[in-house]
């Protein structure tokens, strides 16, 4: 982490201040993206702004940069040459008011703030033994869909999941499945692809719409409908998407084995195709 683009500057990360009185600090009055690069291409860079620009417009925060400027931005931060794998963090706030009251003032800027750090790479073993989730009814709001800064509950199921010995919690709503406390989820059931549909419970994922995507390129047949959590318990795969960690196959769920108690084929199948996008990325072929 050598820089930080802060409001127009780029600064060494100890020089880079935010006001305490930044609605961010306040209030987690903002919204951010989390982008993944290869060999310094941005993975579904569009994609990863239109939903920015989606969570901007349902909170009323204007976007402060163009797309062009993103990009430039972006471009400064993976450096040239390219560091091989890394994450761009992206964060918009409503900006520093005058003082702490719900209802912000007019003319405040936005704070903007962006930074890349490495990517790290997938550990060998889960692509043998897979990772372990827990479950846990969903405590959110429900406007899931916004990729907001306001993450306690997230880091709270991510703790459970910690002292749990698991790597993810999956959430459920009145006995339905909604996603992962920072990922999305998939199961397999019978040959059938099923991930829960987009809508106000949960984030529209860009690696959950990428897995589709080559699912359908590729004749694995998928649907998007909600479905029980005990047809999560029953199922032959259970897989989690994010744009880090990529597709990663469940092979515990609340200490119980998933299917076999290892990757699935359709999860292999689909990791093969995820690997082979991310080299034609990393080519700039895509």
């Amino acid at each position: 982490m050598n820089e930080i683009y802060l409001n127009g500057q780029f600064l060494p990360s100890d020089q880079a201040k935010v006001s305490v009185m930044d609605r961010g600090f306040l209030f987690g009055d903002g919204v951010y993206e989390v982008i993944p690069s290869y060999g310094g291409h941005c993975l579904r860079l569009d994609p990863h702004l239109d939903r920015l620009d989606a969570s901007l417009a349902a909170t009323g925060i204007a976007n402060p940069l163009t797309r062009e400027e993103w990009r430039s931005v972006f471009e400064r931060l993976i450096g040239t040459p390219p560091a091989p794998d890394q994450s761009i963090y992206l964060q918009v706030t409503r900006g520093v008011a005058p003082e702490r009251d719900h209802l912000c003032a007019d003319g405040v800027e936005p704070t903007v703030m962006a930074v890349a750090k490495p990517l790290k790479p997938r550990k060998p073993e889960i692509a043998t033994h897979g990772v372990a989730c827990i479950t846990r009814p969903d405590i959110r709001w429900l406007r899931g869909e916004i990729k907001s800064i306001s993450l306690i509950a997230a880091v709270m199921m991510r703790r459970e999941a910690e002292e749990a010995g698991a790597l993810e919690t999956i959430m459920v709503r009145d006995g339905m499945v909604t996603e992962g406390a920072v990922s999305n989820v998939f199961m397999v059931r019978d040959g059938n692809l099923v991930t829960p549909p987009t809508g106000h419970l949960l984030l529209p994922g860009i690696t959950r719409q990428l897995a589709l995507t080559l699912a359908e390129g590729h004749g694995m047949h998928f649907r998007e409908e909600p479905f029980p959590i005990e047809d999560l318990r029953q199922a032959d795969e259970i897989w989690l998407s994010s744009s880090t960690r990529e597709v990663l196959p469940v092979t515990r769920l609340d200490g119980q084995a998933v299917g076999s108690g290892r990757p699935g084929p359709m999860w292999q199948r689909m990791d093969a195709l995820y690997q082979d996008y991310k080299t034609q990325v990393r080519n700039g072929r895509i």
